[in-house]
């Protein structure tokens, strides 16, 4: 019989992680790197599922294998591809019969390959664990300031060698604003993006600063999972200023797409009752004749500047300037250098 491991970080760099789940379930959430040799179709599942409900174990279990033994081989041939002479680790959803079965296919044809014990389910359950009891394997920088400042740009600008640079927005396909998710499609499950952030944490060098941008507890509809939100505010934190018009320009530029005007009049209407009537119609307007600046404008003044912000409950560690990202990054990282001397 394969040999059976419980999950550890450890085995994401030493092994081929095969997932043997239907596509849905491994579209849904999966272990970072993993590759997809499902079993089972999405529709065999069901079936499966439902005759065992219906009829019990062994019929389910023989129906399984007249939909899937013609593929045996050919399944076996992809693993080994995938693997390409590193041993394998076999999943699916709690360790059971689709794991291994494709562990003891491999084994049989020669192949090193080990089963994880529990499955997805047991390395979701370490993910959760982490997050509830979550503490940064470096210091958190938390980048704030108004919309149009150009926050996430810097961020991504900044030297990789001397910060941890993590994009919540990016990880969660999404702005954090009213209009975030224009142009972008959020179909991340919250479970995929615990996922990604719980290996980016995992990835980042001990003790090198992270850089994170502030956000709210939510990023459209992904939450920010156990005690992150609440470790962010015990961090450093940066407050980032620009000018009106800057502000106004780099926020035109980043919607300036005729693709995206259906998708701003549904954020704009999303808006209404915030904005008011009267600026409401003003920037609708501005919209309709593509006065991407204007609608731009607007929103900064009357929406964005009004509603975030609004009463920063705390003060700033340093305040940067971001009309020079060059500049920035150098102010950034002399606070650093100051700070770190005094401490």
């Amino acid at each position: 019989m394969p040999h059976v491991i419980s999950f550890t970080p450890s085995l994401l760099d030493t092994h081929c992680i095969i997932d043997v789940r239907t596509p849905l379930e491994f579209a849904e959430d999966h272990l970072p790197g993993a590759v997809n040799v499902p079993i089972l179709t999405n529709e065999e599942r069901v079936e499966i599922g439902t005759l065992h409900k219906q009829a019990g174990p062994r019929k389910a279990r023989m129906r399984g294998l007249e939909l899937t033994c013609g593929r045996f081989a050919a399944m076996v041939h992809e693993v080994v591809d995938y693997a390409a002479g590193r041993q394998v680790l076999v999943y699916c959803w709690r360790g059971g019969l689709r794991s291994l079965s494709m562990a003891i296919l491999l084994e049989m044809s020669g192949y090193p390959v080990v089963q994880l014990k529990g499955g997805y389910r047991a390395f979701r359950n370490q993910v959760v664990s982490y997050f509830e009891d979550f503490t940064p394997p470096g210091p958190l920088v938390v980048i704030h300031g108004m919309t149009g400042t150009g926050k996430t740009t810097f961020i991504n600008g900044l030297d990789r060698e001397a910060w941890t640079l993590i994009d919540l927005e990016g990880l969660a396909c999404h702005r954090g604003s009213a209009f975030g998710e224009v142009g972008l499609v959020q179909a991340i499950s919250q479970k995929r993006f615990d996922t990604l952030l719980w290996d980016a944490f995992r990835t980042a060098s001990d003790g090198r600063p992270i850089i994170v941008e502030g956000e709210s507890q939510r990023i459209g509809k992904i939450s920010l999972p156990g005690r992150v939100y609440e470790a962010m505010g015990g961090g450093c934190k940066v407050w980032c200023h620009a000018s009106l018009e800057t502000r106004v320009h780099r926020l035109s530029a980043e919607y300036a797409c005729e693709e995206y005007r259906e998708a701003m009049a549904v954020a704009l209407e999303r808006i209404k009752k915030k904005l008011g009537g009267v600026r409401y119609a003003e920037i609708k307007a501005l919209l309709e004749c593509w006065d991407v600046e204007g609608v731009a404008r607007g929103l900064i003044e009357h929406y964005y500047d009004r509603l975030y912000y609004k009463n920063r409950p705390w003060t700033p560690d340093v305040e940067i300037d971001l009309e020079d990202f060059s500049l920035a990054g150098q102010r950034l990282a002399g606070f650093w250098g100051e700070r770190q001397g005094r401490l």
